[in-house]
This record gives structure tokens, sequence and C-alpha cells, in this order.
């Protein structure tokens, strides 16, 4: 008899929103690629597949035990999962955290959802299902690489080249399943007020919730600190306000990441509780003021690194979760005190650590592809398409407290002229979206190159440039309100932007050294600029950037690309196995040097001064980490 096989990935996929009973689908599954797409109607539906692949790695990774890395149109999987006898005559939910990109789900040859979009979660409701019983699950993942859709840093050409890498196909997080009642809590909506010291509950329901009663109950550690109730069915969202008192107030920051523990509770008219999810809060606010972005009514400088989420043997996919754990670990030793999650939607484990661990993050979509496989500007005009899937992230990742901005586009670019694009219209779109769902957030409308919304919270440019006195020369019109734009005036290139209206300005790539003493003469190696010749003077250019940037008091902070080499763009400040190029401590002097230090005081006392109150000596020593057990 073969030992049985260890399920990769097992942990919890959904730690903000807990339920004790659930089941890990991740493992073997049967698969076949079905190149042409053809596999519906040549019976893939009802016949046997015929390989098998280890789930959640895609069949481009080494992980997933196929490694094929061309293009794939469509690729079916299918197992056959058992209800367990403890769920009997319950609604059982199939949960799918990501599959790229356009996905059909069956149970046993009966369809029971689609969904489009690479980067988001969705869930096939199996309806009630007896205890014991099997059910065939058939999945089937389209991929053409032909049309415009979301695809991040995925190569449109059959191999890697530059800044784009191995594609990822099909699913790439975890699957798992949970029984639920016929009414039942779906995810909350959760806003910290810190204006007002109290946390605002938004309980989205599914199923028929009348004369059923929502409940919350906030803690630190095991001291109460709120509790409220609501009857439902008079809406389709009951809404609670749990206030804080002064004696139990405790903000969240990167000094001291305090998490409260929140219990949601559906319960019947008898007081019998009908359903129930585990979750955590932070209280903090971000706020702008000028041009200052603030935290918790101070000035934090963002000193931010460009995180591409990518894994030589997984792709998209984080080998385990110390993995999530030790990029973060890795961003702050090197002297980040967050990240520009890049291109990608990163799993919702990733912000659950940042937010225990007081990571500052901006959520960013993976737009790029928007011209379909061999066009160059594939992502200069982003579809209708993409709004939809923004938002289900959005949605996703509102209540993490470590996400302390939007950033829905990356590098669109189009030339301005006298009449109004479709460029124009989705990225109005997407602002005013994001604005619509979360307003306490800054958004920007487009990181880098064209700035085309008025109304965006945040203006920023990507600068390249390897030499620092030239670097630093492109910069110092920003306190004229002149800042440094894509493309730079001086190439005389048609205006790619809006005028800058006085929003906080931040240079959000930079740096992008290229840096491998161990490359091979024939090794595919790709970085900004001229390679240094020693250590020493990368260390004198990343100081020089850095300095330049830190110095300017118009700057509410920085990105630097980036956190690892991934693939052949070799710039990381670690390789792509996370070994350290660079003393960290140098890294780290650069960034958090007495000079930086005094000058984010200065912009502190013109910024106006922190709003945090002294905690009780009670709540101080309530524990800071996360406060559900996953």
């Amino acid at each position: 008899m073969n030992p049985p096989i260890e399920i990769p990935r097992p942990e919890y996929p959904r730690p903000q929103f807990v339920r004790n009973e659930w089941a890990c689908l991740n493992g073997i599954w049967d698969f076949e690629i079905d190149h042409m797409d053809t596999g519906l109607d040549r019976g893939l539906l009802h016949r046997p597949l015929s390989s098998r692949i280890i789930v959640p790695f895609c069949p481009e990774s080494v992980l997933s035990g196929v490694g094929h890395t061309d293009f794939m149109r469509a690729v079916w999987y299918r197992r056959r999962i058992v209800i367990p006898a403890a769920w009997h005559g319950r609604r059982i939910l199939l949960h799918f955290q990501a599959c790229d990109y356009d996905t059909t789900v069956w149970a046993d040859g009966i369809e029971m959802i689609r969904h489009r979009g690479g980067f988001t979660p969705f869930t096939a409701d199996l309806g009630v299902r007896m205890g014991g019983t099997s059910v065939d699950i058939t999945v089937r993942a389209r991929d053409t690489h032909e049309n415009p859709q979301p695809r991040g840093k995925q190569s449109w050409k059959y191999h890697n080249f530059a800044c784009l890498y191995t594609r990822t196909t099909g699913i790439w997080q975890t699957v798992w399943m949970e029984p639920v009642p016929d009414a039942y809590l779906l995810r909350t909506r959760i806003t910290p007020d810190l204006a007002n010291s109290c946390f605002h509950l938004e309980q989205p329901l599914r199923g028929p919730h009348t004369n059923l009663t929502y409940r919350a109950i906030l803690k630190a550690g095991d001291l109460l600190v709120a509790q409220g109730e609501t009857r439902c069915g008079e809406g389709l969202a009951p809404r609670l306000v749990l206030p804080v008192a002064a004696e139990h107030r405790r903000l969240w920051c990167p000094e001291d990441p305090f998490l409260y523990s929140l219990r949601l509770e559906l319960r019947d008219a008898s007081g019998n509780l009908v359903d129930s999810l585990d979750s955590y809060a932070g209280l903090r606010a971000v706020a702008i003021e000028g041009k200052a972005v603030k935290l918790n009514g101070r000035v934090v400088f963002q000193r931010l690194v460009l995180d591409q989420g990518y894994y030589a043997d997984g792709i998209m996919t984080a080998p385990n979760e110390e993995a999530l754990v030790q990029d973060i670990r890795l961003g702050i030793a090197a002297g980040f005190n967050g990240a520009r999650l890049h291109q990608k939607v990163f799993e919702e484990r990733f912000l659950y650590h940042a937010d225990r661990m007081g990571y500052l993050v901006w959520g960013e979509f993976g737009d790029w592809g928007c011209g379909g496989a061999g066009h160059r500007d594939d992502h200069q005009k982003p579809g209708p398409s993409y709004v939809g899937e923004w938002l289900e992230a959005v949605e996703r990742d509102h209540a993490h407290p470590s996400i302390i901005g939007w950033c829905p586009l990356n590098e669109t670019y189009q030339t301005l002229t006298d009449r109004i694009s479709q460029l124009d219209d989705v990225t109005k779109a997407m602002f005013l979206a994001t604005k619509a769902f979360d307003l306490t957030r800054p958004v920007i409308d487009a990181s880098g190159y064209a700035h085309r919304v008025p109304e965006t919270d945040i203006y920023d440019s990507h600068d390249y440039e390897q030499d620092p006195e030239l670097f630093r020369a492109n910069h110092a019109k920003l306190p004229e309100g002149k800042p440094f734009l894509n493309p730079h005036p001086r190439e005389k290139l048609p205006a790619w932007s809006i005028p800058y209206a006085g929003q906080p300005y931040f240079v959000s790539e930079f740096g992008g050294i290229w840096w491998n003493p161990d490359a091979r003469p024939d090794e595919d190696s790709w970085g900004y600029g001229t390679k240094p010749r020693t250590e020493e003077e990368f260390l004198a250019r990343f100081t020089g950037l850095c300095d330049a940037l830190i110095d300017d008091p118009e700057m509410f902070g920085y990105c630097y690309t980036q956190l690892t080499d991934v693939f052949q763009e070799q710039n990381g400040l670690y390789r792509f196995d996370r070994t350290p190029k660079f003393d960290l401590e140098l890294l780290r002097a650069v960034q958090c040097r007495p000079a930086a230090i005094e000058i984010a005081a200065k912009r502190q006392r013109s910024g106006g001064v922190g709003i945090e109150s002294p905690a009780s000596t009670s709540l101080r020593h309530a524990s800071a980490t996360p406060p559900v057990t996953v």
C-alpha cells in the first residue's frame, strides 16, 4: 500500500472569515490538457481524463507534477468528493480561491457555475446533500490568450522575456468545501471608523432570514470590547456599529499591529445558533492632508518594495505558507515597511500575515493583457470586463487593515487627444467603482504613465533613471507643482496625462538595478540600466536613488523595484530562491538613517500631531497576534 500523500497548502484559505467545519480538496485530481478547446465536443465531461495533477499548483509549475509550459487553450480537472456524514442535510458550498481564466464547474455532469476572472474567488452551491454520498466534480478552465483579459505578468510569447514570466493556467489556489444552513452569513464588510472610535459592519446574507437576529461580539484578547445585535429580514444586509471605548482603544499600525477578534452570529427566534463566523479587525484610518498621506493622524513615510509574488517552483502559487511569511520578513529585514503587490491579486493568507505583522500594502489588479497575445500594447487599453473582476478583488479584501490604498491599473498609456477614448472610459469606471465601494482608502487612477482622472487621490510616476544626480534632478520641480511625468517632457513626446493638481505624490517604481554576480555569460538576464561593476557600485547607486526621494519633503513615500529576482528579471534585492544578495543591515541603514528619521519628524511637525490615545495597561498586554486560529 502506498503511504498517504500529504495535502499541499492545507491551511484555511479564508482566514478573516472562518467556519470551523470545512474540508481542503487540494491534492491529486484527474487532469487533461485540451490544447484546442474541443474537450466538450470530444466527451471529456463524461469520459476519464488522461493524466493527474497536484492541486492547487498550476500545470505550468514543477509542483503540479505536470510542468507543461506551452500554451493551453483549456484544461480539465475531475475529482470525486465524499460529503462527510456530519454534514448530512446541509447545503454544501464548493469554493475556488482562484482559477485562470474562464471556468465552468459541473457536479455529476450538471453545470453549477461559470466564472470569468483569474485572480478572484468564486463558489459553486452544490445544494443540500446527504452525508456519506459522493459527487463527481468536473472543472474546465479556458485560457485562450488571443483575447484581452487581465493576465498580470504572464508572458504572451511562448517563452519568458523582459519582465514577463511563465504563464498560469487553471486552478492555482486552494479548492475547498464547507457546509452551511439554508440561511447563512456571507463575507462581512468591516470598516474601521477611527474618528468615531467604532467599527461599522455590513452583513450580506444568503437564504431566507426573516425572524433571524444578527449578532456581533468584539474582543481584545479575552476582554469584551463591544457587542450588538439587530433583526434581519428588514433589509438586504443587516448593519451594526460597534463602539470602542477609550480604555479599549488600541490602534493598528506597523509598530503595533493590534487586531481585535470578532465573532459574527446568526440566531433564530429562540436564540439558537444558526450560523457563525470568526473574524478580526484593525482600528486604523488613512487620510490625506495636502500632500501628506497619514496613518492614524500621523505621517508615515511609505518605504515600499515591489513584490510580484512569483516562486520558481509554484509560479504564482507559494509552495507553502511559510513562503508567504518569509516574503514579508524579507521586506522588513531590508528596511521596507510595506509593499506594492504588483500585477497580481495576492492570496488572502498573504494579507492575513500582513495584517498581523504590520506590513503596509497597496492592493493592485493584474490588468496587463489588454491587447491579447502577440500585441506589444498588451497593457494599453483595458476592456469593460475588467471592472467586474476588480470589484470582486476589492470586495474580498476590503476588511484587511494592512491595505492602505488601491491601484486598479498599472502603466496604461495613450497619447492625449481631443477625443475621449476607451482607455479614458475604463480608467474612470474603475476609479469611480473603487471609490463607490470604499471611501476609506486613497485610490490612484493608474500607477505611472497615463493619469486620466482629475479626481484621483494620488499622483505618481515610474522613473528608472539610474544616475542618482539625474534622478534627483527629475524630481526637483515637485515643490513648484511640476512633477516628473511619463514620458518625460525633455523627451519631446506627446503628453499621456492630464495636469498635476497638487495631490500627494510618490515615485511608485524606481531602481530596478540590474545585479546578478552569479549569472553565467550565456544566461538570460534582464534589469534596468547598466550593470554595476561591483557590489560597492550597486550600493552607491541604491543609496543615491533612495536619498533623492527621502530628502524630498514633497514625497509621501516610494516603491523600490524589487524584492526578489523573478526568472530572467534579475534586479531584486534577493535572488529568486530568496537568498540575500547584499548585507541587509546596509540596505536598512540607507532607508532608516538618522537623517531620514529627522526628515520624517519634520514632516510630522508640519503635518499635524498624531491622534492615537494611550491605551490601558490591560489592553496593552492583550495579544497583538491574530485572534482566530486558522
